[in-house]
């Protein structure tokens, strides 16, 4: 593993977040490909290290920006997990999926390759156990990455708003993944009232049994929150837990301690 770029040091400013630095990382992870990655540690000694995996196309533009801005459920509220103690590093696509990762890349053992050099380095920083958390399509992403990597992976997963059900752009995740080969604590978040049409609540609570080899797994079913102010799939609605931020990171990071 390369570090090959780790300057920049950033203001996050988040609303209800205390204000951190973070560092932009970049790994060379395979031939000719490199992974970024911003780092924002808490004040102490973490006590655990958080992978996030972001919705949608999984772009945070750090080919182009220096500083992170976006309105993903789990990116925006980086520094509520590193306010609780952990680690954090918010992932971006590799810049062979500059444009976007697809389903097909998030369920990839290059994907799994990518982020093993990211476990790898935040062990490192940390010796602390490292936890992938996705949210919406990022719950392929972390489910692949804990399902592939039997040495070298994660020592837990968090899977919010997972991608349960299928349109004629999307596979849920069971498709995409085998569940059974994943092998650490799990975490299953799902707001009651999350309208995706990807992400209905009941098939949501179907996750479980098929996590048929995970030590332990924990289904946390969350609601209320602000009015949406987004599309149903998009982050600033049930589907990306506005208003309830502090609740669902805080119930997230409880439950890590409980692995």
């Amino acid at each position: 593993m390369k570090v090959l770029f780790a300057p920049a040091l950033a203001l996050a400013l988040l609303a209800a977040a205390p204000t951190r630095a973070e560092e932009l990382v970049r790994l060379e992870t395979r031939p000719g490909v490199t992974q970024a990655f911003w780092v924002m540690a808490p004040e102490g000694s973490p006590k655990a290290a958080a992978i996030l995996f972001a919705g949608r196309e999984g772009v945070l533009n750090s080919a182009t920006s220096p500083d992170l801005h976006n309105d993903n459920f789990l990116i925006r509220s980086r520094a509520r997990f590193a306010a609780l103690g952990l680690l954090v590093a918010s992932v971006d696509a590799p810049s062979d999926e500059a444009t976007g990762m697809v389903q097909e890349f998030r369920a990839s053992a290059a994907h799994a390759r990518d982020i093993a050099a990211v476990i790898a380095y935040l062990r490192q920083r940390a010796a602390v156990p490292v936890w992938l958390v996705g949210t919406s399509q990022g719950t392929v992403s972390a489910a692949n990455v804990a399902a592939r990597l039997s040495t070298g992976g994660a020592d837990g997963l968090v899977l919010t708003s997972t991608i349960v059900a299928a349109n004629r752009h999307s596979r849920p995740v069971a498709s995409l993944i085998d569940l059974a080969a994943i092998t650490v604590p799990t975490i299953i978040v799902h707001h009651r009232d999350d309208a995706c049409v990807l992400c209905p609540f009941s098939a949501a609570e179907a996750l479980p049994p098929l996590l048929t080899h995970a030590p332990r797994v924990q289904f946390i079913a969350v609601s209320g929150g602000s009015p949406p102010q987004s599309d149903p799939c998009d982050a600033l609605s049930r589907h990306g837990y506005i208003g309830i931020e502090d609740e669902v990171v805080g119930d997230i990071v409880n439950a890590m301690e409980n692995r």
